[in-house]
């Protein structure tokens, strides 16, 4: 097995990928802490490692974010090695079924949700993902979008500049009623 490294543009994370799938078209699970993380035999095995803060797992790839207090040229062979192991090993990725959490949505903004929803999917998850992490609609109210940063995005010193810069104006292109783009933490 072959497991490449990129970086991205959170200095404090490399995607890792395995050359197979992570967790495939079930979508993304982000674990900011090794007791949340319980329900992840991978997720659980990187976090044993000393210096991992927080583990996203894509449809291809998992973003490791390092404490800052740990080096990469230590802990990148580290996760290397974890990833492949729990390759070998045969374990599940995740166990159990996921907690969906709620969106903060008015029944009658229903086609402008579905329209927001379309938009982030098609356009911007793929960017997103490309750079290691995830963006999740979390709510539409009174013209304001929530949006949950995961993986390399979350913490990373251009996603606010990504959010109101990109995300927030292209969303106000093709859906007038939305007035602006907030960031909500997880």
């Amino acid at each position: 097995m072959f497991i490449e490294t990129e970086g991205t543009p959170n200095p404090a994370t490399l995607k890792f990928l395995p050359g197979r799938d992570v967790m495939g078209p079930r979508g993304t699970a982000d674990f900011i802490s090794a007791e949340v993380a319980v329900r992840s035999p991978l997720a659980t095995r990187v976090f044993a490692l000393p210096g991992v803060a927080r583990v996203f797992l894509g449809g291809e790839f998992i973003t490791v974010t390092k404490a800052d207090d740990a080096d990469w040229m230590a802990l990148r062979p580290a996760v290397l090695s974890a990833v492949m192991a729990h390759y070998v090993a045969g374990l599940p990725i995740l166990e159990g079924e996921e907690d969906l959490e709620a969106e903060d949505t008015d029944p009658a903004d229903a086609e402008i949700v579905a329209t927001i929803k379309e938009l982030l999917d098609t356009r911007v998850r793929p960017a997103v993902a490309g750079d290691g992490g995830d963006i999740v609609f979390r709510g539409f109210r009174d013209g304001v979008v929530k949006l949950l940063m995961q993986g390399a995005c979350s913490g990373c010193p251009s996603s606010r500049a990504t959010l109101k810069h990109g995300v927030e104006n292209m969303l106000r292109h093709y859906v007038p009623e939305v007035l602006s783009v907030e960031q909500v933490e997880a």
